[in-house]
């Protein structure tokens, strides 16, 4: 769902509040936000989307790692992106044509979903800043560069993923915000089966 009347500036400063604190934050080590990423396998919880063009969009993510990720738009968008089996697929609710699909591993998203996430790696995290509230990564494929770059924001004690930011190869960013994340439940096989999901669009 495309939202248009909600000020960007007024979410940002919602998303300020949330993360306010009393004292500066300590700057999150590499080696901290790594294992951030590697204790869990299943999560799924909120966001709110802000596209390349400006305008919002809310629903439901649900991951699954290594390699899995839906994002469900809410009502009445019918629009879908889901990574699985080594594929992205973008299901456009305006076509009633297949997904658009590409290599998960051409995008910065395959950085936070394979199976083990290093960012000590050498030449992986770009920048690594904190201010009073947040520490933030910036991170890219080593070898590829030219795929783009993911900015993960974290706030501490304990650490949590609050937000990212994808610049995709064509230099668009997408932020995604995220709220009430949980991890450890069980999700369906067929939530990231990307035919599946072609096949009951196409019914």
């Amino acid at each position: 769902m495309k939202i248009r009347s909600f000020p960007v500036v007024m979410l940002l400063a919602t998303l300020w509040l949330a993360l306010a604190g009393p004292a500066q934050a300590d700057r999150i080590a590499l080696s901290e936000l790594s294992r951030y990423f590697n204790a869990f396998t299943t999560a799924q919880g909120g966001f709110t989307q802000i596209n390349a063009d400006g305008t919002l969009s809310t629903g439901r993510i649900y991951i699954h790692r290594p390699g899995r990720v839906r994002f469900e738009y809410d009502p009445p968008d019918r629009s879908l992106v889901m990574a699985g089996g080594s594929t992205v697929a973008v299901f456009d609710a305006r076509s009633n044509q297949g997904p658009a699909q590409y290599p998960l591993s051409r995008t910065p998203l395959n950085l936070i979903l394979t199976r083990n996430v290093d960012f000590t790696r050498d030449r992986m995290v770009v920048q690594h800043t904190n201010d009073e509230l947040t520490t933030s990564v910036t991170a890219q494929d080593p070898e590829h560069p030219e795929y783009g770059n993911i900015r993960l924001v974290f706030s501490e004690n304990p650490t949590e993923l609050r937000q990212w930011v994808v610049t995709d190869d064509m230099g668009r960013e997408t932020t995604v915000i995220l709220n009430d994340l949980q991890f450890g439940m069980d999700l369906s096989a067929g939530l990231f089966n990307i035919v599946a999901e072609t096949d009951q669009r196409r019914r």
